[in-house]
């Protein structure tokens, strides 16, 4: 069980095959046509869509912390709320290089759209786990 983004990068160092870290880094939005009680919860910091707005992909050596990952993040001028992490594994004790992450990132990038959060772990701006049913 994950308890912050500093557990889920330890995990990845102890796999048996090598990783690469897919981050789809997402913003909350209020839809167009929302509902004055939808932007009630929504001003009040529920709710609303989320709308990624960012992805990498990066061997976990490659990030030193989560505030370091932040950082990097702010860099590119997108905000985000939410950043959504799966892990692709290596084989035979060669990790998987960026261009076999392209395609697992686009499948990451529908799955949010179409609202199946639960099949990421999930982590706040701070590096708390979120959780989604």
């Amino acid at each position: 069980m994950l308890s912050s983004f500093q557990d889920l990068l330890a995990a990845a160092h102890r796999q048996a095959e090598p990783q690469r870290l897919l981050l789809v880094f997402a913003r909350a939005e209020l839809p167009d046509a929302a509902t004055a009680a939808q932007r009630e919860r929504f001003d009040a910091g529920e709710g609303g869509a989320l709308s990624p707005v960012l992805c990498v992909d990066k061997a976990p050596a490659e990030i030193a912390t989560f505030d370091a990952l932040v950082a990097e993040s702010a860099r590119t001028g997108m905000g985000w709320d939410v950043v959504f992490v799966a892990s692709l594994a290596g084989r035979a004790g060669t990790a998987p290089g960026p261009d076999e992450a392209a395609q697992p990132l686009r499948f990451m990038v529908n799955a949010i759209n179409q609202g199946r959060l639960a099949e990421f772990a999930a982590f706040d701006r701070l590096g708390n786990v979120l959780q989604f049913g």
